[in-house]
């Protein structure tokens, strides 16, 4: 599945927890879970759902590109959803959650790596 979203100001947690997410509306009904994706055609991992661990219930979507460090608010991404990983999780604390982020984060890289 193929969508495109304008990068919108976020929370800032992602970055604050070492993983900084492009926060997107969502464009089309997505299921909710974590996915193997391609942000302009950058390897991803894309989070679609409510960030339920911090009490949130409006559903975005959260994309962390691999390897990048710039800006990319208010540009327009491409996202291509190649793989679901995961259900969406609520976790007990934070820590659990960015510990699960980088099991998340090596899983990715090993799937890019043997399917590029």
């Amino acid at each position: 599945m193929k969508f495109k979203g304008k990068v919108l100001k976020g929370k800032g947690r992602g970055k604050e927890m070492g993983f900084p997410t492009a926060n997107l509306k969502i464009p089309v009904e997505i299921e909710n879970g974590l996915y193997f994706g391609l942000a302009d055609t950058k390897p991803s991992l894309v989070f679609v759902g409510a960030a339920e661990t911090f009490g949130e219930i409006k559903q975005k979507v959260e994309v962390y590109i691999l390897d990048f460090e710039g800006n990319l608010y208010d540009r327009e991404l491409e996202v291509e959803l190649i793989k679901k990983t995961r259900p969406s999780i609520k976790f007990k604390t934070k820590e659990e959650l960015i510990e699960q982020m980088k099991e998340d984060e090596k899983m990715a890289r090993e799937f890019f790596k043997s399917n590029k």
